[in-house]
């Protein structure tokens, strides 16, 4: 009876033995798969915003789907491209939103920081130039006329319709623009003004593309300018004007972008990469690769214009071969075409 006893005994606990070093696996692998990655943190400009931001809801959406694999999370904000730049330069940030290439002095501060940087072209952009839709004297204005009304030099003297066009009415103009730690904002200055970031201070501006267009439809005075998507998804709120460079007025449109006709206001848009999140994080990798294959049909739903096929695979080269760097001098670069942007790519 004894010896059954032990042996039962024994028996038991070998059994309890297995047992507890099952559960201990078993937790260990549930901890494991609880686990989450950090989240992916994305800054910059609100032109780019919507773009990220649709395909970081899609890559969640398709991670939701997949019950095999832990869900990361993609934070989009928004603080304009130099407020963006200014959080990527000092590491916090995986990925930056830019409406223009990363500036010289960007680039000393991501430098000072050891911060490396893979630069993608991921759209085109037609800044847009919007009045309200009572306005009915207006139909098109010039590179001249957009210089004459936002240059430091019109502050408190230009302030009338009248004044930017003699035939126009003599009402007040009220201005929305850009704020200054926009990309949106360095490029329409250098663009129009002929130098970066000069430009008339009083006007209603922000980094957010929304605050302008409700500004805009609510003036009937106003003026303003941002991305050509906050356009797309108000058309009825605002009135579009052609801009004219000397060559006929030209209306922004995905025609007359690829055409290089609406110039000098058609910009590349981007997103750079912080390289070590890269190297070392799966899930930007991840995510980074879905970004270039759906940046075609997305960009085209925000209502940007696409780039090439062939400036897309050009994308995933450069991405997974990890060639960090500008190809763009430091500057913004006005009147860049579809094509220029494809040959720079090409070259790097």
């Amino acid at each position: 009876m004894n010896q059954k006893a032990d042996g039962l005994s024994n028996e038991l606990g070998i059994l309890v033995l297995i047992l507890g070093i099952a559960a201990l696996l078993s937790s260990c692998g549930s901890s494991a798969q609880s686990r989450q990655p950090q989240p992916i943190k994305i800054d910059g400009s609100s032109t780019v915003y919507p773009i990220t931001n649709l395909i970081a809801s899609e890559f969640q959406a398709a991670q939701a789907k997949d019950n095999s694999k832990n869900k990361t999370k993609v934070e989009v904000a928004f603080s304009g491209t130099g407020g963006g730049f200014r959080k990527f330069c000092a590491g916090e940030t995986d990925i930056s939103n830019a409406s223009r290439p990363i500036l010289k002095e960007e680039m000393q501060a991501c430098n000072k920081k050891n911060v490396r940087y893979i630069e993608l072209p991921i759209a085109f952009d037609a800044l847009t130039i919007a009045v309200n839709p009572q306005n009915n004297w207006a139909k098109d204005i010039t590179v001249a006329e957009l210089k004459k009304l936002w240059e430091p030099a019109a502050q408190g003297k230009i302030t009338k319709w009248n004044q930017v066009r003699a035939s126009w009415p003599d009402r007040p103009i009220t201005l929305y623009g850009a704020g200054k730690d926009s990309g949106t904002f360095d490029y329409f200055t250098e663009a129009t003004v002929g130098t970066l970031k000069a430009s008339r201070s009083d006007y209603t501006g922000s980094e957010d593309d929304n605050v302008l267009v409700k500004g805009v439809s609510n003036d009937p005075n106003a003026l303003g300018y941002f991305g050509l998507a906050y356009y797309e998804a108000n058309p009825s709120q605002m009135k579009v004007l052609a801009v004219n460079n000397g060559k006929g007025a030209v209306l922004p449109n995905r025609q007359t972008v690829e055409q290089a006709q609406y110039q000098p206001l058609s910009r590349p848009l981007f997103i750079y990469v912080n390289f070590q999140s890269a190297q070392n994080r799966p899930e930007v990798r991840e995510f980074v690769k879905f970004y270039i294959n759906k940046a075609p049909t997305l960009v085209n739903t925000v209502g940007y214009i696409p780039l090439s096929a062939e400036a897309y695979h050009l994308d995933k080269v450069q991405f997974f071969n990890g060639e960090v760097g500008t190809v763009f001098d430091g500057k913004a670069q006005l009147n860049l075409t579809l094509g220029e942007v494809l040959r720079k790519k090409a070259t790097y």
